[in-house]
């Protein structure tokens, strides 16, 4: 299991991404990574299950979405996109279906869209 952020870690780690950004600067790679972390693990937080895996290599994954469990093989349902896309629709900076149409998103699946649990934070 992996280690659990804490919130102040986590909210530390969105901050400096935002700083970062708000300088036309690339974030340090070890806050992009607790930042990606952080989320996916709210995310999992608020949408347990296994139905899902929402991906953003090469940060993390986590399965999510109550539903059929999968083990073996890629899962029917996965949701994948890079680690600037997680963070603006994590935070509510981006909507979903935008981020989709500008084919930032990789969906595949009937369960793949998550919509109904994003933002994370308003």
């Amino acid at each position: 299991m992996p280690r659990r952020i804490e919130t102040g870690e986590g909210r530390a780690a969105l901050g400096a991404v935002s700083a970062s950004d708000a300088a036309g600067l690339p974030p340090a790679r070890t806050e992009l990574a607790t930042a990606v972390r952080y989320l996916l693990q709210l995310l999992n937080e608020k949408a347990p299950g296994n139905a899902v895996e929402v991906r953003v290599p090469p940060f993390g994954a986590v399965q999510v979405i109550e539903g059929p469990r999968h083990t073996r093989g890629t899962p029917p349902n996965v949701v994948e996109m890079d680690a600037r896309t997680w963070i603006a629709l994590a935070t509510g900076g981006e909507h979903w279906a935008d981020a989709v149409t500008a084919g930032r998103i990789s969906a595949s699946g009937v369960r793949a869209d998550l919509t109904a649990v994003l933002p994370l934070r308003p």
